[in-house]
């Protein structure tokens, strides 16, 4: 089975594969000062404790060594600062893969969820036969959306959904960037 890198190196940026007991205290305080900016996007910080930080880092080593889900850790200027993760839908076909991303509040507007993105779609790419890969967010979450609108995706359909967090609007929107993009998009920055 492939499986991506476990620790993607960025310049000053870092993605790295979580670490079950080394950053559970650190995680769990990154979510805590985030509850506020991820509320109305993320439902998970709703009922955030470190007890379900724990449990989240401790179901990440199966996910991984599954090949179904591959979370880092965001690390900048040595601190993780959010989380990013390359995934396949239960049930979704083997020739996608989506990835997501959230930061705390002080690393947002600096282009690091695009630096990680960006990292992911080329991690996604490298399994044989996906062709294309998507990111899906609320339509009203404007930051969660400009990472696929700079790094070229197509904004491919909305669909109803159940709102993710307590400011979702009842839609997702759907991006979607194919192989092809992707290696003209290269080719043409070379």
């Amino acid at each position: 089975m492939d499986l991506p890198q476990q620790v993607i190196e960025l310049g000053d940026l870092t993605l790295r594969r979580f670490d079950r007991e080394a950053d559970l205290t650190e995680l769990d305080r990154v979510i805590e000062e985030s509850l506020e900016h991820l509320s109305p996007w993320m439902p998970f910080v709703a009922d955030h404790s470190r007890a379900k930080t724990a449990e989240f880092l401790g179901r990440r080593h199966e996910a991984w060594e599954s090949g179904h889900e591959f979370t880092y850790a965001i690390v900048l200027g040595g601190a993780i600062v959010g989380a990013c993760q390359l995934f396949r839908r239960e049930g979704g076909p083997e020739n996608r893969r989506e990835l997501g991303y959230w930061l705390h509040p002080a690393a947002t507007g600096r282009g690091v969820a695009t630096r990680a993105a960006r990292a992911l779609v080329e991690q996604a790419f490298r399994f044989p036969g996906v062709d294309h890969v998507e990111i899906v967010h609320d339509p009203a979450n404007r930051a969660s959306g400009a990472v696929p609108a700079r790094l070229g995706f197509i904004a491919l359909l909305r669909r109803p959904a159940e709102p993710r967090g307590a400011a979702g609007t009842g839609e997702e929107q759907v991006w979607r960037l194919t192989r092809h993009q992707a290696e003209q998009a290269a080719s043409e920055a070379r």
